[in-house]
């Protein structure tokens, strides 16, 4: 299979300044020769990522989207700290070799890191594999087994024990996605306020403390090209940080459609996780659960979570659509998305 079919020319407004670049990396990677080339990968809606090849050497540049950005977020510094070292101990983590803060050399700061290869699974299943129920099996427990696996990684053994602060996580994340529901929002939304007061009186006690990814989702792994049930890297780690692990959970069942579940759920926000074979969401608790020993009692919290944080994520990029600070049309839907979201986790609540 194609592992470069995610690698597409530069988008017309998302080019990057490479005067000042070429020299920068030169002088800083070592053992490098060859030409300089510069592609993008295509995918993904917020941070932008490139394809730095000198010669045969290979290499990801990660930069924040355009446009203001949300405080704390898109930090290229904090996920450069995290994967300069976290590979030790998780190997799925790609390595990170450097961070500029220096905003001269492209206008804004970035990090380099390895070129890891295999293919993106996004909202359908890729064309050139026969996805037998036993394959989205294979698929769909890996999901799984891979977030514990990271969540049972001891912290201070990968050089981050000192990083977030777990205590009162989950509160801290429910106030902050709300401001940031706020700042983001065009108009008033009585079904959203009614959700985050929801939210708030259910506020569970979180009962453990991992490192968290805080964007785990299907299309945030690359799988192995030959061997999709195979991971081959966890990507986007710029909101890694230690807290409450049931809050990746209830992320990624947010996006975990299954058969049944309302079409504008699986159209606005949903992994190709609805196929035949591929676990319930009952399921991935209780797999998720046995694997790390966590209480999962309050799962369907944290699931409700996850779809509130979602729709605010959507939002923050739909209004730079909508602000002109982003062209790229595949934003022109997010709106609607964001509409259905909000009326999922009302649903799930039951409001």
């Amino acid at each position: 299979m194609d592992a470069d079919r995610e690698v597409i020319e530069v988008r017309d407004d998302e080019h990057l300044e490479t005067a000042r670049l070429e020299p920068y990396l030169r002088e800083r990677l070592s053992d490098i020769n060859g030409p300089f080339e510069l592609a993008q990968f295509g995918g993904g809606h917020a941070n932008l990522t490139y394809l730095i090849r000198f010669g045969t050497d290979e290499y990801v540049l990660r930069r924040p989207p355009l446009g203001p950005v949300a405080p704390s977020s898109h930090d290229m510094s904090r996920e450069h700290r995290v994967l300069k070292d976290l590979w030790n101990a998780f190997p799925l983590a790609p390595r990170s070799y450097l961070v500029c803060e220096d905003e001269k050399i492209i206008g804004t700061p970035f990090h380099i890191m390895e070129r890891r290869h295999g293919i993106v699974i996004r909202t359908e299943l890729p064309e050139g594999y026969d996805w037998s129920p036993a394959l989205n099996r294979r698929v769909g427990e890996m999901v799984i087994d891979v977030l514990a696996e990271l969540h049972c990684v001891e912290p201070a053994q990968a050089g981050l024990g000192g990083l977030g602060r777990p205590e009162g996580f989950a509160g801290r994340q429910l106030a902050g996605w709300s401001k940031r529901w706020e700042a983001a929002k065009q108009e008033d939304s009585p079904a959203m306020r009614n959700l985050i007061a929801w939210l708030e009186r259910g506020l569970p006690v979180s009962a453990a403390v991992s490192l968290l990814h805080n964007d785990y989702k299907l299309d945030n792994m690359l799988v192995g090209a030959d061997d999709p049930g195979h991971a081959e890297a966890v990507l986007d780690w710029d909101m890694c940080t230690r807290g409450d692990p049931l809050m990746d959970l209830g992320y990624a069942l947010a996006f975990w459609g299954q058969a049944g579940d309302d079409p504008s759920w699986i159209a606005a926000a949903s992994m190709p996780s609805l196929h035949p074979g591929f676990p319930t969401r009952d399921e991935f608790v209780e797999r998720y659960a046995r694997a790390t020993g966590f209480d999962c009692g309050h799962s369907h919290w944290y699931h409700i979570f996850g779809v509130f944080k979602i729709a605010v994520i959507l939002q923050q990029i739909y209004i730079r659509f909508q602000r002109g600070q982003t062209r790229d049309e595949r934003f022109s839907v997010f709106g609607g998305r964001v509409a259905a979201l909000i009326d999922k986790g009302r649903i799930l609540a039951k409001l």
